[in-house]
């Protein structure tokens, strides 16, 4: 196993798309919370806005390539024909796959962190001018309060687990083109069904289930009485999903020639 994340690491880290993809991650994510911290103004009556959320905003676009980046880690192999000599080195392929998804979590760990660091330090100095202050009842932003703390780590978590279900998905679909639009269609095209829904126990329990809904839940630091699914449920279904992903994948990687 040691050998094999030597050589995962090794592949990921000398290719220059992975490391344009983790820096496209912290950029476009930072840019577009910041600019949905500048758009956002507080009422003279008073700031009603969850501002943690709202500082997170960027977490919606970042996912998008941390998805490309998780597919591209596998299917880049197969379009290319790296994998025939990946499984001859190493004849375990549930050992490829593992390795391939600890390689993949700690990249998107630390550029994560560092997105969602740079998106509320950017929300911390923007806020402020735009009437977001402790005179209009507004808390300040701040990583050390619990709940935002709990807001920033899962979305980090978040960003973790949708490149888990990426990798998972292109695992089984091998297609670079088609795993992305499988992965994308999970994220924005269920809860875009999910809304056309009319019956509103139908439409909560699919909230329930959607990958996006449920995951992005544990950003919420106010009205969590009013969300389809608690914060760390919506983890747990986003958990559930990745983990459904790698099995899937894992599976197809066994049974079918390389």
């Amino acid at each position: 196993m040691k050998q094999t994340l030597h050589a995962e690491w090794t592949k990921l880290r000398t290719v220059t798309a992975p490391g344009w993809l983790l820096l496209a991650l912290v950029v476009l994510t930072v840019a577009v919370s910041a600019a949905t911290a500048a758009a956002a103004e507080c009422p003279s009556t008073g700031c009603h806005q969850d501002v943690a959320r709202l500082s997170l905003t960027g977490i919606h676009v970042g996912q998008t390539v941390v998805a490309v980046l998780a597919v591209l880690v596998i299917s880049g192999e197969y379009s290319t024909g790296m994998m025939r000599t990946t499984l001859m080195a190493t004849p375990r392929r549930s050992t490829v796959l593992a390795a391939k998804s600890v390689v993949l979590t700690g990249v998107v760990l630390v550029a994560g962190a560092v997105a969602v660091f740079g998106c509320l330090l950017a929300a911390g100095l923007i806020l402020p001018g735009n009437g977001f202050t402790t005179a209009q009842g507004q808390a300040m932003l701040s990583p050390a309060d619990g709940p935002t703390l709990r807001a920033a780590a899962g979305s980090v978590l978040y960003l973790v687990l949708i490149a888990l279900t990426a990798l998972g998905t292109a695992t089984a679909v091998r297609d670079p083109a088609a795993a992305v639009g499988v992965v994308l269609g999970l994220l924005f095209v269920l809860p875009i069904l999910t809304q056309l829904v009319t019956d509103p126990d139908w439409h909560r329990h699919l909230q329930q289930i959607a990958p996006m809904t449920a995951g992005l839940a544990l950003q919420s630091t106010t009205g969590a009485d009013s969300l389809p699914i608690g914060p760390w449920a919506g983890l747990g279904v986003l958990a559930g999903w990745a983990v459904a992903a790698l099995l899937g994948g894992g599976l197809v990687l066994r049974l079918r020639d390389a």
